[in-house]
């Protein structure tokens, strides 16, 4: 087994889920997931925005949702998303401020290491100076709350690569923000596996693993969604990748993200153990 802790993000455990939905919460009881992240050897877990309001009532509030987490042995949280979080103004302003203050009142109570927010993948025209002032404010309100801010990049999106990533949090210009690095972003969006050793180590706030087959299938949305592979079953230089990723000074945790009709398929407890297991080999492997 490999020595550093691995993370279920969240559609790791969230059963039939999935983010092209128009209802993105899990059908799965945060109990039921977080037992079979723990049984399968997860020491972290992701939790999505749209799922925390079921797991509050399910477990008496924050409090409540903390002792979960520590009954299990999860020592890593990961909070995700705020959407439309650079909106201007009107009814997606008011939705994101809405999650946004909900996921910094959830930081500190919960223990979270920090909070994964998205770019905008609608292709609507976008103003580069204005995102990083909303990026730069929102970093400055995660640090109040203890937490660090990082941004996922999408080849699909305004934020497309790992250098346009790095671009945002420059100038946002706020030392707690950093992105977050998946593995399928960085292969789907032509990042060479060597650049990642560059990266400097206080700007990655997570990496997520995972794999997949050399050609697209449909749209890279689709792909994505519909098509990873557990980790060491696909195309990717995953050895290589962890290899850069070790030398730019990253330890973890290592999250691993699973999205796939084949995992979706599996009942959450084989689905956790799976994403485990493959995960483990290739850090193992990589180690070696």
């Amino acid at each position: 087994m490999f020595g550093e802790p691995l993370m279920a993000t969240c559609w790791t455990s969230a059963g039939d889920a999935a983010s092209d939905r128009a209802d993105l919460r899990s059908p799965v009881p945060l109990r039921t997931r977080v037992e079979a992240a723990a049984a399968a050897r997860f020491r972290g877990f992701g939790l999505l925005s749209a799922d925390l309001p079921a797991a509050m009532r399910a477990h008496g509030g924050f409090d409540g949702v903390r002792a979960l987490f520590e009954e299990n042995g999860i020592t890593h949280v990961e909070l995700e998303d705020v959407p439309a979080w650079w909106s201007d103004d009107g009814p997606q302003r008011e939705t994101a401020d809405a999650v946004r203050d909900l996921l910094l009142a959830a930081a500190p109570a919960l223990g979270a290491r920090h909070i994964k927010v998205t770019p905008d993948g609608t292709g609507a025209p976008w103003d580069p100076a204005r995102w990083a002032a909303r990026f730069g404010d929102l970093a400055a309100r995660a640090a109040d709350s203890g937490v660090r801010l990082g941004i996922e990049f999408f080849p699909w999106s305004n934020i497309a690569t790992l250098a346009d990533g790095l671009r945002l949090v420059e100038a946002a210009g706020h030392d707690n923000a950093g992105v977050i690095i998946d593995v399928w972003h960085t292969e789907r969006g032509g990042t060479p596996v060597a650049d990642l050793a560059a990266v400097p180590v206080e700007r990655i706030i997570g990496v997520e693993l995972n794999d997949a087959d050399r050609t697209v299938v449909g749209t890279l949305f689709e792909d994505t969604v519909h098509r990873r592979r557990y980790c060491g079953d696909g195309d990717f230089d995953l050895t290589g990748a962890i290899a850069s990723l070790r030398r730019a000074g990253w330890r973890g945790p290592w999250g691993v993200e699973i999205l796939s009709d084949e995992h979706r398929a599996l009942d959450v407890a084989t689905a956790c153990r799976r994403a485990f297991d493959t995960a483990d080999a290739v850090l193992t492997a990589a180690a070696g």
